[in-house]
């Protein structure tokens, strides 16, 4: 591996050790629906929303039998919250008539369910199931370009990027590093590089002169 990659990997290892999801979940179910709940919106909104939702409905067979309106009632905190709705009833559904109610560890079969792209489908497997995945957001799309490690422009394309320089026992736990990175220090807007593990091996720190 590159000398600066394995660099980056290090100090990013060092400083977040203990890094993983921050939605709240029990089960791969729950994690499923968080996740679906997360798009255009915070993990910690999410987990407001769940933590009385899942008292109520955790399991695909408990959401199977509700309605769109009546999920949309319960998780109208978040973004999108009708698609979601619907999303997570015709997902429950499925889930109930042909998996008996568990979530499917193939990506393939993931990724057929409504709400459920690529992403979704990484943190699923990864998280959950243990599978080596680098599930591409926001953070690591950006921080992927800021440090030079990615140039691609859809999320797919940075995520072949990523896993074509790291070997696969590092994925989740850098798609963790950098996610936890980008929400302390490397900012969309405004990075706090004189705070940065990364500064002096970042190229757009020493683009803008910050070392």
């Amino acid at each position: 591996m590159e000398d600066r990659i394995q660099q980056i990997l290090t100090r990013l290892a060092e400083t977040y050790p203990n890094a993983t999801t921050d939605l709240k979940y029990t089960t791969p179910f729950e994690l499923l629906v968080a996740v679906i709940l997360s798009a255009q919106s915070t993990d910690a909104q999410v987990n407001k929303i769940t933590e009385k939702l899942f008292q109520k409905y955790n399991t695909a067979a408990s959401f199977a039998q509700l309605t769109p309106a009546e999920v949309a009632e319960h998780i109208k905190g978040c973004g999108l919250f009708r698609n979601k709705s619907k999303f997570l009833v015709e997902t429950s559904r499925i889930l109930v008539e042909k998996y008996n109610g568990q979530v499917p560890q193939a990506r393939e079969e993931l990724e057929k369910l409504p709400g459920v792209g690529r992403k979704t489908a990484n943190v699923v497997l990864g998280v959950a199931f243990g599978q080596n995945t680098f599930p591409v957001d926001t953070h690591v799309h950006r921080l992927a370009h800021r440090l030079g490690l990615a140039s691609g422009k859809t999320p797919e394309q940075v995520e072949k990027e990523l896993c074509q320089i790291m070997p696969p026992e590092l994925w989740q736990p850098c798609h963790h590093w950098i996610i936890q990175h980008g929400r302390r220090i490397c900012d969309a807007r405004n990075p706090r590089c004189g705070q940065c593990c990364l500064i002096d091996l970042c190229p757009e720190a020493l683009k803008k002169g910050e070392f």
